[in-house]
C-alpha cells in the first residue's frame, strides 16, 4: 500500500477503511453543506505575501495556550465516536497527541471513558462539554473531568439543537453492537437510539441536550471547578466580547465544521473580526477546513493563537490507528516549517496580518 502523503488521500483511503454509516456520519455537513464547503473555501480567498531575505535557517513553532506549552500551534477537535473510525479510538487518539505534545479535546460523546483517555498519560488534555437537562449529569461529567486532570473546559455553545444532517438521516445513524458513549451510559443509562427515517444522535440531542442555555449558565458552570472556560462556536464579535464578560479565558471560532447552522459564515471569514473584539483579554483559536500547513500559516495571520484538526484526524485513526493520527499531526507540521519558511517566518511571532490579502 503507498502511504498517504497529504491529508486529502487520507481522506480518500480512509473511505476503503470505513462503512458507509461511519464515513457519511464524519465527513457531512448540515443541509446542502454549502458551510461545510465554505470552510475550504475561505483558505483558497486568502493570499500569501511572502518576505524575502530572511534567515529562515531554524523555525521554531513553540506557542502557548492556555499557559501550556506546544511543540505546534495544532490540537485535537471535539469528535464523538472515534471507535467507529478504528478499535481503540480516543485511547489511540490521545497516544499521538501526547507524543507531539498537542493538546487533545475530548468529546463528552467519546467511546472511550475520560477516566480511560487519562490513563494515556499526564497529556495536555481539556473535555469538551454539553450541558444537558439533567444539571446533575453536567455537574458530574465536570467534576470527573477535573478529578481526572483535564486542564480546561471547552463549552460547545453552538448547538442547542442538532444540526440535521441529511446523509445521517438517510443512513438511520446509530452506534453498532458494543459502541456506546462511554462517559454516559455507565454513569445514567444514557446511548443514541434507533430511530426508523432518521438519525438517532438527533433524537438524542432533542431528548437529553439543554436548548434554553444563556450566558448567565456560565457563572453556574464556572463555579463547578476552578477549570479555565473556553466557548468552541463563537462567530460573531458581540458574542465573543459578551464571553470575555462572562469569564471565557479563550474562544474558538467554529461553526462546528458546517453541521449546525447550513449558510452560516465559514470560520476563517468570522476570525477578524472575533480577534479586534477580544482584544487580547482571551485566547482566539480556530476551527474548521483546516487540511494544509498554509491553512494554519494564514489562520495564525489573522490573529488565531493555533487552530483545531477534526476530520483528517479521523481519517489518520481509520487508515492505521494511532500510527496514522500521528502521521496527521507530523505532515502539517511539515507542511508550516516549510511555508513559513518560504514566507519568510522563522518564528510564530513572526507572523502577522502583514502576510495576508483576503479577497
Amino acid at each position: 500500500m503507498i502511504s498517504p502523503i497529504n491529508l486529502f488521500e487520507y481522506e480518500e483511503l480512509a473511505k476503503t477503511h470505513l462503512p458507509k454509516m461511519a464515513f457519511d456520519y464524519y465527513s457531512s455537513g448540515a443541509w446542502d453543506e454549502i458551510t461545510l464547503k465554505d470552510n475550504r473555501a475561505a483558505f483558497t480567498r486568502v493570499k500569501l505575501r511572502p518576505k524575502m531575505l530572511v534567515d529562515v535557517g531554524e523555525i521554531n513553532l513553540t506557542t502557548e495556550v492556555l499557559g501550556a506549552s506546544l511543540q505546534l500551534p495544532l490540537m485535537i477537535a471535539p469528535m464523538a465516536f472515534q471507535c467507529l473510525a478504528h478499535p481503540d479510538g480516543e485511547i489511540a487518539t490521545a497516544k499521538a497527541a501526547v507524543s507531539a505534545s498537542v493538546v487533545m479535546v475530548l468529546s463528552t460523546l467519546s467511546t472511550k471513558s475520560l477516566e480511560d483517555v487519562a490513563m494515556v498519560d499526564d497529556g495536555l488534555r481539556w473535555f469538551q462539554l454539553y450541558i444537558h437537562k439533567d444539571r446533575g449529569l453536567t455537574r458530574a461529567l465536570v467534576e470527573r473531568a477535573y478529578a481526572a486532570g483535564y486542564k480546561a473546559l471547552c463549552l460547545t455553545v453552538d448547538a442547542p439543537v442538532l444540526g440535521k444532517r441529511e446523509r445521517d438521516q438517510r443512513n438511520e445513524f446509530t452506534l453498532p453492537p458494543g459502541l456506546h458513549p462511554a462517559n454516559l451510559t455507565k454513569m445514567s443509562g444514557l446511548d443514541i437510539p434507533q430511530e426508523k427515517g432518521e438519525s438517532g444522535l438527533l433524537t438524542y440531542f432533542a431528548q437529553q441536550i439543554n436548548p434554553a442555555l444563556t450566558w448567565k449558565d456560565l457563572e453556574w458552570l464556572k463555579s463547578l471547578s476552578p477549570l479555565p472556560l473556553v466557548l468552541k462556536g463563537i462567530l460573531r464579535g458581540d458574542d465573543a466580547v459578551r464571553a470575555v464578560e462572562y469569564g471565557a479565558q479563550g474562544i474558538v471560532v467554529s461553526n462546528h465544521g458546517g453541521r449546525q447552522l447550513d449558510g452560516a459564515i465559514a470560520s476563517l471569514d468570522a476570525l477578524p473580526e472575533i480577534v479586534a473584539a477580544v482584544d487580547g483579554k482571551a485566547e482566539v483559536l480556530l476551527d474548521g477546513g483546516i487540511r494544509r500547513g498554509t491553512d494554519i500559516l494564514k489562520a495564525l495571520a489573522l490573529g488565531a493563537k493555533a487552530v483545531l484538526i477534526g476530520r483528517p484526524v479521523l481519517w489518520g485513526l481509520a487508515v492505521s490507528g494511532e500510527t496514522g493520527v500521528a502521521d496527521i499531526i507530523n505532515l502539517l507540521k511539515e507542511e508550516l516549517t516549510t511555508a513559513m519558511a518560504l514566507s519568510g517566518c522563522a518564528r510564530l511571532e513572526d507572523i502577522d496580518s502583514s502576510l495576508v490579502i483576503c479577497r
